[in-house]
């Protein structure tokens, strides 16, 4: 019922980018979701939950199409590995707050030449003995979000954010990101926890800056998780970037998000 944050694309001609991301569940061994990738041929993957067996079997599937690659593999449950059909630079993984949680950060080169930065994000949810404002997940996203602002080109966050898309975090993360939600207006697109037909929340993201207008995105199958899958195709318009909603935050919250970031995370 909420307007759209982000408009749709009336002409589908230009620029664009499609992204799949999932979060496979690390004992997951149903591969299913490799039929979903052969039908919709997104240009950029993005696997969480990927522990060595499951970054050998992606990586050999992908290799012939997806040629470009960053691959974090843990047994922890916060593997995470990226494919690209498109060329990447400054391709880096990053441990932000945990030494075992890794995000990352990658350049992906379009076609037409035009540079858009990436960042995947798997944060760790909260502690239920610490105070749910201040935690690891809280800090990791509001630093992603501050580096989102600081870019000169367009931007993505993608991931499992472990955290649905109207919480207080969220909603911080993107007025100081400045990034905007494709989700508003479209649907609530709930993606976890796929095997439970009573309870479902969206904890799958994929944000952009203001400079991307929506083709399509859609919540696919089911492929063996306790999440499903997210897709999403983005037209890359800045010149219509005005007709987007963006939010700003107001003083108090850039202050709060400082706090947050600069605040030690008890391991």
């Amino acid at each position: 019922m909420s307007k759209k944050q982000i408009q749709s694309n009336p002409s589908g001609q230009e620029s664009h980018i499609s992204i799949l991301i999932f979060n496979v569940l690390q004992d997951n061994t149903d591969y299913s979701i490799m039929k979903q990738v052969q039908k919709l041929k997104p240009d950029v993957l993005c696997f969480v939950e990927t522990n060595q067996r499951w970054t050998d079997k992606l990586k050999a599937e992908t290799e012939k199409d997806y040629p470009y690659k960053i691959l974090s593999p843990l047994e922890n449950t916060y593997g995470m590995i990226f494919f690209s059909k498109f060329p990447i630079e400054d391709a880096q993984v990053h441990f932000l707050v945990k030494d075992d949680v890794p995000s990352i950060s990658v350049k992906v080169i379009l076609a037409n030449g035009n540079k858009i930065q990436l960042y995947g994000v798997h944060p760790e949810p909260p502690v239920p003995q610490e105070n749910p404002r201040s935690t690891a997940r809280d800090k990791e996203l509001l630093i992603i979000g501050k580096w989102a602002k600081e870019q000169k080109i367009p931007v993505i966050v993608m991931g499992d954010l472990n955290d649905v898309a109207w919480s207080y975090t969220t909603e911080l993360f993107c007025k100081t990101s400045e990034l905007l939600d494709p989700r508003k207006g479209r649907g609530f697109f709930n993606t976890f926890n796929a095997k439970s037909y009573i309870l479902r929340f969206p904890l799958d993201h994929i944000f952009c800056s203001k400079e991307f207008m929506v083709n399509r995105i859609k919540r696919l199958p089911f492929a063996g998780s306790d999440h499903f899958p997210m897709f999403i195709d983005l037209a890359l318009k800045p010149a219509s970037s005005y007709l987007n909603d963006e939010e700003k935050a107001s003083l108090q919250e850039q202050k709060m998000a400082e706090e947050k970031i600069n605040k030690e995370v008890i391991s």
